[in-house]
């Protein structure tokens, strides 16, 4: 195997950067490009690869993790040395095993507790260089706890394999009841990883009978988002759908300025992902920290789309935020959102009367 050095980054989210400010002009701030999440597109686990040679990752799939460019590290075991080469040959599934018939020696067993510098297992190390073959191997052999034993930047296998696209080693993994719950540097879970990256099928393995699934969709990584907040933010109804089935609150408010997914897609200006919002039932008229309704952001952006797309949804035109200010008062001078909403208190039902436009 010819020598290759490979760089490694931390793995990244680059969510909306919030402000506590509860001034309406922070609650309708533009969203970052959600496109500059990139991620690999790698096949779901195909032919094995061979164990003499590691083929190149491609796009991001080659930056292990980036959580910020000045800290990048070298993987010793990437250096001048090749993979096979600088592990035990121990570690290698013997000529013509099955995962049923081999049997753990001493020497392998050791093998599997193998930590690079960085603290990579082998595990960790096959899976980054794609071989899925050896991986699954190692997952036949190891206990639970060596599985989920965590590198220097707090990713477990189930984190890599899941960044990667390798499907089938997620799946061996949760058979064997690894933990789905380990957050990473950035908080993030595999499962918030997968809806970063929009891989529905790593997502419906990891959801798959979790007996802890709904502590699982509640986490929060350290931006304050959770799964859905990620899903939402990537425009993906297939996947905002599986959480919510999955019991995903779909009323939860991300952890720095309180906004629901409904006010997610208020302020990303996207009608069709509001509609799909609305057909699961949501609180139409949640309140983010500063008191600010989806239909505050709304007419605030001036957009009378979305604002009569929530007044037919029910929402109060009435309701007040923490500056004193109803959605009718920051209507005022907008012609359009004028003849939306209703001039007068006349409510039936305790809804206002909106008038047609």
């Amino acid at each position: 195997m010819s020598e290759q050095d490979w760089s490694c980054k931390r793995l990244s989210l680059h969510p909306e950067d919030v402000r506590y400010d509860s001034g309406l002009a922070d609650s309708v701030q533009s969203l970052p490009e959600e496109a500059g999440l990139t991620f690999p597109s790698v096949p779901d686990d195909g032919p094995a690869t061979s164990s003499s040679s590691s083929p190149p990752l491609h796009g991001a799939a080659e930056d292990k993790v980036s959580e910020m460019q000045e800290l990048e590290r070298l993987d010793s075991t990437y250096g001048s040395v090749s993979l096979t080469e600088s592990l035990p040959q121990t570690s290698l599934p013997p000529s013509g095993a099955t995962e049923s018939g081999s049997q753990d020696s001493d020497e392998q067993l050791d093998s599997l507790m193998y930590l690079s510098e960085e603290g990579d297992t082998l595990l960790h190390l096959s899976i980054i260089h794609a071989m899925p073959k050896m991986a699954l191997y190692f997952i036949s052999l190891a206990p639970k706890d060596v599985l989920n034993i965590q590198n220097d930047l707090s990713q477990s296998a189930l984190h890599l394999a899941v960044y990667l696209g390798q499907v089938g080693v997620v799946e061996a993994l949760v058979d064997k009841d690894v933990s789905l719950e380990l957050q990473d540097r950035r908080g993030d879970t595999a499962l918030h990883l997968a809806c970063a990256g929009e891989n529905l099928a790593c997502a419906v393995v990891l959801l798959r009978g979790s007996r802890r699934r709904q502590n699982l969709l509640q986490i929060q990584n350290w931006k304050g988002l959770s799964c859905l907040h990620i899903a939402t933010m990537k425009r993906n109804p297939a996947l905002i759908s599986l959480l919510i089935e999955s019991g995903a609150d779909i009323n939860s408010q991300e952890g720095n300025s309180g906004k629901t997914p409904l006010h997610l897609a208020v302020q990303m200006v996207d009608r069709p992902l509001l509609l799909h919002l609305l057909q699961h039932s949501p609180k139409v008229d949640a309140l983010m920290y500063n008191g600010c309704t989806p239909l505050h952001l709304a007419v605030g952006s001036e957009d009378a789309g979305l604002a009569r797309v929530l007044c037919q949804a029910g929402a109060d035109i009435l309701q007040r935020n923490l500056e004193g200010d109803t959605p009718q008062d920051l209507a005022e001078g907008n012609n359009q959102l004028f003849a939306l909403l209703p001039f007068d208190d006349l409510k039936i039902s305790g809804k206002p009367v909106v008038t047609s436009a």
